[in-house]
């Protein structure tokens, strides 16, 4: 194909012996454009439209076709026709040649896809104009195109970029939580998936299909591990206590809730955007140990009333505390959550999100597996 040396000149390529392939089935109009191309550009030749449409299609296509109309065979409508009709070879400019002095004739190869059509007797200076037009015409849409497809995957590039750097960070963030309390192991990783299996397997209920999409169950995805990131300010004497909490001491662990929705929301006003990952990190950290029945906490918030994000991390964070070992308590196995899980529908959990952790319960098993803590050291 044609190279374009300068992006600010792409005519040049007909100063670069572009390739024009010239399609007739008399010997005599082949040597004829050959001699009156051959001074300015590399000419191929074909004498019928199967040949041209092999040679357009191969490894080294041609930049410009001119196509005689009338030949055995296939003729030149219908070799256009097939050459617009294949992505590999519908970007060449085709330039009929022929006898045909038709109006419609015209009109029927400019439809078919051709940039231009001269008729026989040709007139030299004409033809070699309308070739050297043409080549500089494609020679840039040829440019515009690699330009956008460059831009298009540059785009793709730093958007995927951006998505990474954000994926670290959130993690990141809420890392720092998690350090400071070493019983949780890989909980932000395994109530993370656990979210986006549930999402799954409710975008089935009627209710749910239209807000569940795959970018939507992206974004839970991505938010779910900051669920508990308020757990920062908690104080130390209190969040690594190795045992249950004294009611006054519950009452300030229960603060965590509000504290992350500050801390993100705080990260929001910083970013001066709204930002939608953020925006339901936001609903599940302070949503999160709310209960369908109302008796959760931070604002006992009732039933459908619970943002859908925290309804879904409630079920996920309460299935891997049940599984997980405390320094208070041994692990449950996943049997045993599973029927708290379930006895606690319509209660503790949104009955929907329940009955889509019961499709996927096995799911919930073999994450759990897949992420599971290592085993603590003997002493």
């Amino acid at each position: 194909m044609t190279s374009i040396e300068d992006p600010v000149l792409p005519h040049a390529a007909s100063a670069t012996w572009a390739t024009v392939l010239v399609v007739d089935d008399t010997p005599t109009n082949l040597a004829l454009m050959r001699a009156l191309l051959s001074m300015h550009y590399h000419v191929v030749t074909a004498s019928g439209g199967h040949e041209a449409l092999r040679m357009a299609a191969g490894p080294t296509p041609p930049d410009l076709i001119l196509l005689d109309v009338m030949m055995p065979g296939l003729d030149g409508y219908e070799t256009c026709e097939a050459l617009k009709a294949s992505a590999r070879t519908r970007d060449i400019p085709v330039i009929f040649l022929t006898a045909r002095v038709d109006t419609q004739d015209e009109a029927r190869g400019f439809a078919l896809g051709a940039v231009d059509y001269i008729t026989k007797p040709i007139s030299p200076p004409l033809v070699l104009a309308r070739v050297r037009t043409h080549l500089q015409l494609k020679a840039s849409a040829d440019f515009l195109r690699d330009k956008a497809s460059y831009l298009e995957q540059e785009v793709a590039r730093r958007t995927a970029e951006l998505a990474a750097i954000q994926d670290v960070t959130i993690h990141a963030m809420a890392s720092l939580a998690e350090t400071r309390d070493n019983e949780t192991g890989q909980h932000l990783r395994r109530t993370q998936h656990y979210v986006k299996a549930l999402a799954e397997a409710l975008r089935q209920h009627p209710r749910f299909e239209g807000l569940l999409t795959d970018k939507y169950i992206s974004t839970l995805f991505k938010s779910a591990p900051l669920h508990d990131i308020g757990k920062v300010g908690i104080p130390d004497h209190i969040l690594l206590k190795p045992g249950p909490f004294a009611p006054e001491e519950f009452e300030v662990m229960k603060t965590h809730t509000t504290l992350g929705r500050d801390a993100i929301e705080q990260a929001e006003r910083q970013l001066g955007t709204p930002v939608e990952f953020l925006h339901t990190a936001k609903d599940i950290a302070y949503g999160h140990q709310e209960k369908w029945d109302g008796t959760g906490y931070p604002r006992g918030l009732r039933g459908a009333d619970i943002p859908l994000p925290a309804r879904l991390m409630a079920v996920a964070d309460v299935y891997d505390a049940l599984i997980s070992r405390r320094v208070y308590k041994a692990p449950m196995s996943h049997d045993e959550a599973a029927r708290l899980i379930t006895q606690s529908r319509g209660s503790h959990f949104d009955p929907d999100v329940v009955d889509a952790f019961t499709t996927v319960q096995d799911r919930f098993k073999a994450i759990a597996e897949q992420y599971r803590d290592p085993e603590p050291a003997r002493q």
